[in-house]
């Protein structure tokens, strides 16, 4: 019976040696970060109102929302001026394509295949032009923001989709990230 106490009490002395130094920084810990502050619901749903989701436009079919993924895809590469993720993203919208619409698979092999960021970005416009009639007719749901460059190609101006109405230029990056404006919603 002695050896139980004092096996119960050792196992006791043991456990309490081992929580009170867990508990205390835990407490610690906690009371060092009471500056966290929750939303409220209101805020959230705000919140969520105010950031875009992927891209909120639907379409007739399947073909056309793959398109459009991938050629806003492009689009963002071109903006951050990433020559590889630009052609990736054109080589897959030109898979999308397929033989439905041979003149636009064309154009989008011809992104992936440039040679440099000048020349992705000037068959980008070519291909924005030619997909206008696709995404116009084929948009069930949601908003396309057709937007517009006046500077870009030494002032000839540039067109192209975006799924938000902030102006992100692909014509000129980060040099001229905000030069453009909003010429026109695609419903």
């Amino acid at each position: 019976m002695k050896l139980q106490t004092i096996v119960l009490l050792l196992a006791l002395a043991i456990l309490q040696a081992c929580n009170s130094g867990t508990n205390t920084d835990h407490a610690t810990e906690m009371a060092n970060h009471t500056d966290v502050e929750l939303n409220t619901p209101e805020e959230v749903k705000a919140e969520k109102a105010a950031t875009p989701d992927a891209f909120d436009a639907t379409f007739t079919d399947g073909m056309t929302e793959t398109v459009y993924q991938y050629y806003l895809k492009l689009q963002m590469a071109l903006v951050n001026s990433d020559t590889d993720d630009a052609k990736s993203a054109a080589s897959n919208l030109a898979e999308a394509l397929g033989n439905d619409k041979p003149e636009l698979h064309d154009l989008a092999q011809e992104v992936a295949a440039a040679e440099d960021l000048t020349g992705v970005r000037s068959t980008f416009a070519a291909l924005t032009t030619g997909l206008e009639p696709l995404f116009t007719n084929g948009i069930t749901d949601g908003v396309i923001y057709k937007q517009h460059c006046p500077m870009a190609f030494d002032g000839a101006g540039g067109d192209w989709f975006s799924d938000v109405s902030d102006i992100r230029n692909p014509y000129y990056g980060d040099k001229m990230l905000k030069c453009g404006k909003v010429v026109a919603e695609i419903k």
